[in-house]
Formats: structure tokens, sequence, C-alpha cells
């Protein structure tokens, strides 16, 4: 059974989106950074370039040779921490809201993300 925040008519807001530079503060990779490739909201998960890399066996096709590929597996999002802009540091975020937009800030540097 679907909890509330894994339902598809509320979905939760993450701390992360696509684009990003996150680092990893859990797990086997911890200490790696990367880019957000996907955000998966409904597992609360997202794809981060180059980190949780796992082999998978792929059939050859007309177009694409077979073999064993090395691609990047979901993470749960709360291993994942924002890199700063500016500091270069893993930093926590906040909302506010700036000439009628909600911005994404950072709470080490205090500026906009």
């Amino acid at each position: 059974m679907a909890t509330k925040q894994q339902t598809k008519r509320h979905q939760p807001k993450f701390h992360i989106r696509k684009g990003d530079t996150v680092m990893v503060i859990a797990g086997d990779d911890k200490g790696k950074t990367g880019e957000v490739l996907q955000v998966l909201p409904v597992k609360m998960r997202a794809v981060v370039d180059g980190v949780n890399i796992v082999k998978r066996h792929v059939k050859a096709s007309q177009t694409e040779e077979g073999g064993i590929v090395e691609k990047p597996a979901a993470i749960h999002v709360s291993n994942l921490a924002l890199i700063d802009p500016k500091t270069g540091e893993a930093t926590r975020i906040g909302r506010r809201e700036e000439n009628g937009q909600w911005v994404r800030y950072s709470k080490k540097s205090g500026n906009i993300i």
C-alpha cells in the first residue's frame, strides 16, 4: 500500500533538482559527487552521474552491442546533499520568497541556488 508521499497526486518537494551537483552523505559511495541526471519523485530517489554504479547484462540488438554495461542506479534522496556553488561544500537548503518567486538558498552561505 502506498503512503501519502508516494501517491502520484501528492509528490513531495525535494531539495534537489535535475542538473544540481550533489554529494553522497551516506552509503557505499559516501563522499562522491556528481550531477543529478534524473529525479524519481514517487520512489523518493534520484539518479546521479558516477554514483551507485551497477553492472547490467544487456542483450545485443540491431543497433547496439551486447555485453556487460555499467550505469548509475537510483539512490535515495535522503543520502544526498546539495553542493554550495560558493564554497563547494555540502549544504542544507532553505526556501524563501523573493519578488513573488520561491527560491532555494544555501543555509551555509545564504546564496540563492
